[in-house]
Parts: structure tokens; C-alpha cells; sequence
């Protein structure tokens, strides 16, 4: 095994300190002199026309500065797939919560007494809820001109529906699959809308100068992404668009990417002569008006011999995507390539459809759709062991991807897959095989996510004159480690301490380009680049020090911040002395990396059925249930996740924590609950339930280490990966504890009594 100098090191946090003592700058920390208030009128009706809108009142309070509403936008539309998405409503609302005006004042509390003076009048319409009705051939639209909008070529929507997405993956054929299997099995599962829960709400501040120039400053998990897509809504170049984050983000776990308040902000900084706009959303807002977790329907059938070799599977997969596509449509393509499981299946046929409705809007969420649908093979593969008398774990060995085998969706051929690996921890460790008590039971469900390709990334390495270095970067730390494990590459490849290194905030002026910070893909494609840029940096060192030096730079090392003459050890010079003796007016060194991956199968460079890699995990859930109560009691979680190689495995261990906590939640209790009229009923952290510490259950993490060819160091990323698995070890668990199997997500108490009379 090789010896790193930093990789692979269980090294501390370089943001730790700062988090630690409260210095760490979020977005609502910000300050600016002259700022303005902004505050969003939003609507009350989940489907209704728009008749008028009269904002006299509102004008005439003391303290307003502007005020903002749809048809003065009109020409300006958003969205990541379908660009379907008025940023302030035109004409008509499609959900509870949709901004349909907006006020700047000086402070907060006269814009909001502004909003309370703007006048709208409304014709409600029939609302869908329901997104088998919205698919229904004589469903009423929700989008009447939804084929006029422009969207990325890989879209398909259906004429004339609310189906605003089809996709379609397969191999071989599943009727002679089916009839050739010894059993069928046919199952429905559905999961809930689910909040992300991240502790910092949304926060933007827009400003607007004389040149015409447009400053954001935003907690924003992809500010290039969103330089690009706000350049495209306001119609301007990308020079015009300045998009700056603050070194930190409270969590966002996918919820705060794309277009949210930011397009508002800038179109009430238009018209405040320069002021700053600031725009905080409060919890409710968060809620109910930027996004949540596609609440979903499974239907998957699948044929098996005898022996549990599985010979065919059918699945679709509906994703109800709210008011607006956002990213529904591209959560459905990565969901749906999962959807058959890792597993090696002849015969495989799944449609996925994302589908509009009246509810809040859906969009990326930890996991990006293959929560959804692990949950639904992962339980549906207990059900199959059982009928067969099957070991859970031995049917899943049997079935499961193997090094050259073909993706049974995508017909790609797999590697680096550490998923046997994964299982087969898991059974080692833990107590499988061990005599049951009453009530405990045991559980296992394996998966497989990809991740967004193609994409790239690019960085800027700077040495300084003293020898500290800078990484200039766009990736953004939302609490996963980045500053980290850039530093950790860095230090690797120039062999100098971590404290000697500084990891930037994003500045889309100043930064190079990142596609974003999400589908766990920043220390695969980031680490790329930072590992080329130090590569690029070292060769100008050691082309310097091979002209002091008088040798070949093959007769050169890097060691602790030195230079040294193989041959020579007593010759070595430091960074610093290094730069200062080629550069006596003083000089940095540039070094420039980037990283962009490509796969078959793209279609016009935007998204593809094929990913750079994938990443596998195990779960195995051990449960308490009481049968009176139907009180669930999670006892221990071991999970076995595939990271390619562990650039730092206390960052692993502590996002396999932190996924698992992340995938107990809906499992268990989380859940957003509609009104009958479209409303959230429980839009704040009292009535929705998140895990607290009393419900965290011993977490046992265990790294795999199967090397990626391309990864930096053969890593792969983990991230979005450690929510995946969960719920559905979980649910078999209390099948194995009480034979109760629960199809609808999440499993609460009332689910399990019901079952458990019924039975």
C-alpha cells in the first residue's frame, strides 16, 4: 500500500475552529450599509387567475422603495429542464405559496405591513392534488402552453397532459422473462413529500450599479450554475452577473440550488437606485415556497426462478414534481436508472413520468429520486427472500453487479464496484446469524447512485512568495468538508502542511468555473482539478530549482515545503527561498487544473443516461418494535459505503453518520402533510419532525475502499449515497420483528398497528 503524505490521513477539519467558536460567516451574517428590506406577497390559492393586482397602497407607505409583480417580468422565465417557471406569477398561480408581488422598504417590518396593502383578486380554479388524476387523459391542465416552453434536449413531455416527463430504460424483454420465471411478484410503494430541514433558511442580497452590472450575494449551491441561469432569465452576458457565496452554507442537501428568491431580489434592486436588496425567507417560506422531496408512486414487478436468480423486472416510477418541473424531469432520468436495483437482470423495462400538480414544487433532494426507488426494490427483494426461504443477504449476493457486468437499465459496462464488498462487511460484523429476541428484528437493503454527467470543474492553485498556498475554487462548503479535502489533495501533491494552505469562497469574478456543489461529485471532479493544478504548480517549482540547482528535475524531490537534490540532500532550498531567489521583486506561482468528464450515450453535451462512476453502499438495520403501541426504536445501523479511496476517513465516517440520521427521518416520521385546499399544514420545525438526539441510534460506519481508475487517488464521492438505503433496512427489519410489512413511507406507529390487527 502506498504511503501518503496526506491522503487517506484521518485528519481534523480545517473550518473546525472557526465553527467551533461562532467566527464562521454565513449568509444572513452579511452586512451592507443602505440596505433595503425585501419581502414576497405569495399566493393563498394552489390554482387560480389572476384578475388583478393593485398595489397603490403599498406605494404610498412611508419607507417603500419598490415594489415588484409578475407582468413586469413577464419575459422572464427559469427552470433547470423546462424553463416553464415566472419568478413572480403571471396571470395565474399553480400553488400555495408561489410569489405573485414583492416590497423593498427600510426595515422589515414596513415591507411587510406593504404586503398586506397590495390588493389581489383572484378566480379559483380546479385544483390537482393527486397525481395519478393529473395524468388522467381529461385531467385539467395545469400548464395550458407547456409545449411552447423551451427545454434541454433530452426532455420529453407528453402534448396536452400534465406529464411533463417520460423516460424509458431497458434491456432484452420482460414478457419472455416473465415467462420463464417460477414466481412473479407485484408490489406499489410510495414515498411522501419531505422537507430538506437544513438549518440556515435561504438568504439573498442583490444590488445593482450604474453600469448595469448585478452583484448577488447568495448561499447558493452552484453559483456558476446560477450566474448562467440568471444571465438566461435577465437576458444579459455572463460578464454582467456577479454571483458571490459566503464561505459557508448551513446545510442544503440539494434544496438550495437553482432559481429561488434570487431573480425577485434583483428585480426590486432595479429599481432602488443601487441599494442592496436583502431577502431572508422565514421557516414557513422555506416550506412552502422553494422545494421539497419528490413524493412518489413505485410499481414494480419482478420474475424469479426457484432459486431466486431474478429473470425480469418492470418498474415505473411517478414523480409528482409540484407546480413546476425545477428539476424534476432530470431526478427522474437519474432516479430511473436505478430503478431495476445493482443487481444483474436479463430482462428489465422501467418507465419513469414526472408529473405536475397543484403542491409545492419538487426538486433535488439528497439522493436525487433514488431514495425513492431503492426503497421500493430493496423492500420488494426482502418480500422475494421471504416467499422463497431465501436469506435476505445470500439473494442479494446472488443477484448483485459484479466487476464488466452491464447496468441492467443504462447497458453500461460497470466497474469499480465495491457493493459485495459492502454486504459481505456487513455480514461479517454483524449479528445476522444470531439467536432472535422477541420483537428485535434485522434488516439489510443495498444500492447503487450515479452521478450527474457529463460535467467539469476547473481551479486556479496559488503559490505565494512565502510559500503558503491558496486554492481558488468554486466548490462550495455546505458542511460536507471540501476545504478539507481540497486542502488534503493539495498538501498531498506538494508535500506541505494543511495549515499552510487556504481554500477560498466562490466569486464567480474571481473563482474559476464549477458546475456545482451536488450528486456528490465535488471530490471526484474538483479533486481532479485541484490534483491537476498541483501537478501544474510543481513542475514550475521544480523547473526553477532544476536551473538553481544545475540537475534534471527527475534528480529533484518535494518534502515538507523544501526542494532537495536527490543526490544531494544538504541542497534543498524552501518554497519561499525557492520563488524569492528566481523572482527578487517578488512573484506567485500559477498552477491550473481542470477536470471535465465524458461518457456514451450524452445527448447534445447536457445529460446522460451513463455516469463516470457509481457509488455503492449496505445498510443493515436492527430494530425494537412494541406490538401495542407500534412504537418504532431504531437500536443500531451498520453501514458499509463504497468510497473509492478515503481521501480523509473521519470526513467518510462523518457523512455516513450524518446520511444515515438524514435517511431515518422519512423513514419513520418526516413528512410534509397537504391541506385539502393545497396548503402545508405543518410548515415549521414544531409540527414537522426531524431526528433529535434521543433518536439516533448507535451508528456503525465501515469504509470501503474499491479504487476508481480516474478518481483523484482512485476516490469516488459518498455523500448523497448514505441516505439511500436506509428506510428500506429499516422496514425490513420490523418485518423481521413482527412480521409487518409497511409499502407507504414514512412508518409511523398508526401504519404499524393496522397492519399488525389486519394481519
Amino acid at each position: 500500500m502506498k504511503n501518503y503524505f496526506a491522503i487517506g490521513k484521518p485528519l481534523p477539519r480545517v473550518d473546525a475552529l472557526e465553527k467551533v467558536t461562532g467566527k464562521a460567516i454565513y449568509g444572513d451574517d452579511l452586512r451592507f450599509s443602505n440596505l433595503l428590506y425585501g419581502k414576497v406577497l405569495r399566493s393563498k390559492y394552489a390554482h387560480a387567475k389572476i384578475l388583478n393586482i393593485n398595489i397603490d397602497k403599498a406605494k404610498k407607505l412611508p419607507g417603500v422603495r419598490a415594489i415588484v409583480v409578475g407582468k413586469e417580468m413577464s419575459s422572464v422565465l427559469g427552470g433547470e429542464a423546462i424553463m416553464d417557471y415566472p419568478f413572480l406569477a403571471i396571470n395565474k398561480v399553480r400553488y400555495v405559496g408561489e410569489p405573485v408581488a414583492a416590497v423593498a422598504a427600510i426595515n422589515e417590518e414596513i415591507a411587510e405591513e406593504a404586503l398586506d396593502l397590495i390588493e389581489v383578486t383572484y378566480e379559483e380554479l380546479p385544483a390537482i392534488f393527486d397525481p395519478l388524476k393529473a395524468m388522467e387523459k381529461d385531467a385539467p391542465l395545469i400548464h395550458e402552453n407547456m409545449n411552447s416552453y423551451k427545454h434541454i434536449p433530452v426532455i420529453k413531455p407528453i402534448e396536452n397532459s400534465n406529464i411533463c416527463h417520460h423516460v424509458q430504460f431497458g434491456n432484452g424483454d420482460t414478457s419472455k422473462g416473465f415467462s420463464e420465471s417460477d414466481h412473479v411478484f407485484e408490489d406499489t410503494f410510495t414515498t411522501q413529500m419531505v422537507q430538506h430541514g437544513s438549518i440556515e433558511p435561504h438568504v439573498a442580497i442583490a444590488q445593482y450599479d450604474p453600469t448595469g452590472k448585478i452583484t448577488v450575494w447568495v448561499n447558493n449551491d452552484g453559483p456558476h450554475r446560477l450566474r448562467k441561469d440568471l444571465a438566461k432569465a435577465q437576458g444579459v452576458p455572463l460578464k454582467q452577473i456577479r454571483i458571490i457565496n459566503p464561505p459557508y452554507i448551513g446545510g442544503g442537501f440539494g434544496g438550495k440550488g437553482g432559481l429561488k428568491e434570487e431573480t425577485i431580489c434583483i428585480a426590486l434592486a432595479q429599481k432602488t437606485q443601487c441599494r442592496p436588496v436583502k431577502i431572508l425567507l422565514s421557516r414557513e417560506e422555506v416550506f412552502t415556497s422553494t422545494i421539497v422531496r419528490h413524493p412518489s408512486i413505485v410499481k414494480i414487478k419482478t420474475g424469479v426462478k426457484k432459486d431466486g436468480t431474478i429473470l425480469a423486472r418492470e418498474v415505473k416510477v411517478i414523480y409528482d414534481t409540484g407546480a413546476y418541473a425545477e428539476k424534476g424531469p432530470t431526478v427522474t432520468i437519474q432516479a430511473s436508472t436505478a430503478a431495476a436495483g445493482p443487481y444483474k437482470i436479463p430482462h428489465v423495462k422501467v418507465d419513469g413520468y414526472c408529473v405536475y400538480t397543484n403542491k409545492t414544487i419538487a426538486g433535488a433532494y439528497r439522493g436525487y429520486g433514488i431514495p425513492q426507488v431503492a426503497w421500493a426494490h430493496e423492500s420488494q427483494m426482502d418480500i422475494i427472500a421471504d416467499k422463497l426461504g431465501i436469506d435476505p443477504i445470500e439473494i442479494r449476493l446472488k443477484n448483485i453487479l459484479d466487476e464488466e457486468d452491464i447496468c441492467p437499465t443504462t447497458r453500461q459496462v460497470m466497474t469499480s464496484i465495491g457493493l459485495k464488498e459492502c454486504i459481505e462487511k456487513i455480514k461479517e460484523d454483524s449479528a445476522w446469524n444470531k439467536v432472535h429476541r422477541q420483537n428485535i428484528g434485522r434488516g439489510i437493503a443495498c444500492a447503487f447512485k450515479n452521478t450527474k454527467t457529463p460535467s467539469g470543474s476547473a481551479t486556479i492553485v496559488k503559490i505565494n512568495s512565502d510559500g503558503s498556498a491558496e486554492i481558488l475554487t468554486s466548490s462550495i462548503e455546505e458542511g460536507q468538508g471540501v476545504k478539507t479535502i481540497l486542502a488534503q489533495i493539495l498538501a498531498e501533491e506538494l508535500k506541505v502542511p494543511l495549515d499552510n494552505i487556504t481554500v477560498s469562497s466562490p466569486d464567480t469574478d474571481l473563482t474559476p468555473f464549477d458546475a456545482s456543489s451536488t450528486s456528490s461529485r465535488t471530490t471526484f471532479h474538483m479533486g481532479n482539478a485541484v490534483k491537476k493544478a498541483a501537478e501544474d504548480a510543481k513542475k514550475q517549482i521544480l523547473t526553477i530549482a532544476s536551473e538553481i540547482f544545475k540537475v534534471g528535475i527527475r534528480d529533484l524531490r518535494i518534502e515538507n515545503g523544501k526542494i532537495y537534490a536527490k543526490q544531494n540532500p544538504s541542497k534543498k532550498l524552501s518554497i519561499s527561498e525557492l520563488i524569492t531567489s528566481r523572482y527578487g521583486a517578488g512573484m506567485d506561482i500559477i498552477g491550473r487544473g481542470s477536470y471535465y468528464t465524458e461518457v456514451p450515450g450524452q445527448i447534445g453535451g447536457v445529460r446522460s443516461s451513463q455516469s463516470i462512476f457509481w457509488m455503492y453502499a449496505a445498510h443493515e438495520a436492527e430494530v425494537k418494535v412494541d406490538p401495542e403501541t407500534g412504537r418504532v426504536e431504531v437500536l443500531r445501523i451498520r453501514a458499509a459505503h463504497d468510497v473509492g479511496k478515503a481521501i480523509n476517513p473521519l470526513t467518510c465516517e462523518g457523512q455516513i453518520d450524518g446520511g444515515v440520521v438524514h435517511g431515518i427521518g422519512p423513514a419513520l416520521f418526516e413528512e410534509m402533510i397537504i391541506g385539502k385546499k393545497g396548503e402545508v399544514l405543518n410548515p415549521s420545525f414544531l409540527d414537522y419532525k426531524i431526528p433529535t438526539a434521543l433518536d439516533i441510534p448507535e451508528i456503525i460506519p465501515f469504509i470501503i475502499e474499491k479504487h476508481h481508475k480516474e478518481g483523484p487517488y482512485g476516490a469516488k464521492g459518498i455523500g448523497e449515497m448514505t441516505v439511500v438505503p436506509t428506510a428500506a433496512a429499516i422496514s425490513n427489519a420490523i418485518y423481521n420483528a413482527i412480521g409487518v410489512r409497511i409499502k407507504d413511507l414514512p412508518i409511523t406507529p398508526e401504519k404499524i398497528l393496522k397492519a399488525f390487527i389486519n394481519q
